[in-house]
């Protein structure tokens, strides 16, 4: 675990960039996080009294005194928070001078919704044409679907992706199952960092800002990948298959004497390594599981014979064998165990960071490492308002005594 400390200014690729973040829960500030371990300066403006949703979503919770979730953590370092009302006319105004000299606004609300206080994208690329302004709802700006309120469940089950997640029919405990992380709404939030990162490039090249329009729906839909494209180029309707792979064949869990092992063979060379491995060379050698193909047609045989073999293993010993030939295969580990890895060590994946009370928050960070400019961690995740005063001296230019007035009129609040 990489204790890091409070950077005194942003690094990264996208130091000097400026990202006022309207959105909450997941994929909007998914989005505007990495922007931030990218070295951008993000602004996350929050409902007083209120904050982030997800701020309450646990347990478990920060004992510091906030209880702010771990979900909230997870998605909102490299952040500072302002507290606004942008219901009041004034709070509204504040947003749109911030947006004056914002290069990026992250947005997840109903469509429509931020017109009424004129902090939509007509409004405020009137005020900063340069400005890239990305919207994210469950289904779009235009469809018949588009005042519909999107949830990550919702667009699992609806995008078909549940459809193939869980247990074959026939099977104990079969039926479609959601996936255990929300990956509706980080995927979008994904898309939206790439989306955002082509419209800087576009600017670069024009000077022209634009709008995002993201959907979690299309989204999800555009990856299904594989399952997708083995129904529109080949008519194949996909059906859950539990841990076994539509295409390729063995590629799933087997039951050890002692316990499951993971096998991914990814190809007919390592299919007859691994049948040696087994001292089964008759399967290695038998026609009928010659090729991919034609292991798939003919997998339930297959998979017995494999089923029986295996069975006989302990699995820390077929691990390690497989393992010392070169072949793909392991454990499902609890998320305790993958955290622990010694290979995510090695990586330097865990980090943590003080928030400004002293308390330590863990997080796993950016993944790819950037040998000319890499991610940075300056800031824990805030406390809702915990910047106001500091954002509306620093960005604004606002004194004290304003400040005050701000914050005695409701305009504004400081941290929860």
């Amino acid at each position: 675990m990489t204790q890091d400390t409070i950077a005194p200014s942003p690094t990264g690729p996208l130091a000097g960039l400026r990202v006022l973040d309207l959105s909450r829960v997941l994929a909007g500030p998914w989005c505007s996080q990495i922007m931030g371990d990218l070295g951008a300066e993000v602004i996350k403006v929050e409902q007083p009294g209120q904050g982030d949703d997800t701020r309450r979503w646990g347990p478990p919770f920060l004992d510091d005194g906030s209880n702010d979730s771990a979900y909230y953590l997870c998605a909102n370092r490299n952040k500072r928070s302002i507290a606004i009302d942008i219901a009041q006319p004034e709070g509204a105004a504040l947003v749109r001078r911030m947006a004056a000299d914002a290069d990026i606004v992250i947005e997840n609300f109903r469509v429509g919704a931020l017109a009424r206080y004129g902090l939509d994208y007509a409004a405020l690329s009137a005020i900063n044409p340069a400005l890239i302004y990305c919207s994210i709802t469950g289904f779009g700006q235009t469809g018949p679907m588009k005042d519909t309120g999107g949830y990550d469940f919702l667009v699992q089950g609806m995008s078909g992706l549940m459809s193939v997640t869980g247990r074959p029919d026939g099977e104990p405990g079969a039926g479609p199952l959601k996936v255990g992380l929300p990956v509706s709404d980080l995927q979008t939030g994904l898309y939206a960092a790439i989306s955002v990162l082509a419209a800087l490039n576009h600017r670069h090249r024009t000077g022209e800002g634009q709008h995002i329009d993201l959907a979690l729906l299309d989204a999800q839909v555009a990856l299904l990948a594989n399952q997708s494209s083995g129904w529109l180029n080949g008519g194949v309707a996909p059906v859950r298959l539990g841990n076994q792979h539509a295409a390729v064949v063995p590629y799933q869990d087997f039951a050890c004497a002692d316990g499951d092992v993971l096998v991914a063979l990814g190809n007919d060379r390592q299919f007859r390594q691994f049948m040696t491995l087994l001292d089964r060379a008759d399967l290695a050698t038998d026609p009928r599981f010659a090729t991919s193909p034609l292991r798939s047609a003919n997998r339930a045989v297959l998979l017995a014979e494999m089923d029986a073999t295996i069975a006989q293993w302990q699995a820390a010993d077929l691990i390690a064998a497989m393992q010392a030939a070169g072949l793909p295969g392991g454990k499902v580990n609890s998320i305790p165990e993958a955290l622990a890895h010694p290979q995510i060590a090695a990586r330097e994946l865990i980090h943590t960071l003080p928030r400004q009370d002293g308390t330590e928050v863990g997080f796993t960070g950016f993944p790819a490492k950037l040998s000319a400019s890499p991610a940075s961690y300056r800031h824990a995740p805030p406390r809702s308002g915990e910047d106001t005063r500091a954002v509306l001296g620093d960005v604004l230019g606002l004194d004290e005594a304003e400040i005050e007035r701000l914050l005695a009129g409701g305009v504004v609040a400081d941290r929860l």
